[in-house]
């Protein structure tokens, strides 16, 4: 199984239209969609930039950000759209 991340994250909605994505704990991942659920759907791959950027710079990751799946129940929320 794939490494699991919980990733707290900020949606804004723009003036112009569209949301800008943007995490508290990671200045660096910052991604946008014209929509709730297009910028949800680029989170994973600002997420996988953010953790090469990370390993590149050698740089540890926030601890809590890891989750293994197979300790405990883990407490998430999902945006749910309606139609």
């Amino acid at each position: 199984m794939a490494q699991l991340y919980k990733v707290p994250l900020l949606l804004q909605p723009q003036p112009e239209g569209g949301y800008t994505v943007t995490s508290p704990v990671l200045p660096e991942l910052v991604t946008e969609g014209d929509s709730v659920e297009e910028a949800l759907a680029h989170v994973q791959d600002a997420l996988r930039a953010v953790l090469e950027l990370y390993a590149d710079l050698g740089r540890p990751l926030p601890s809590n950000l890891s989750q293994n799946p197979y300790e405990a129940p883990i407490w998430f929320e999902h945006l749910v759209t309606e139609g």
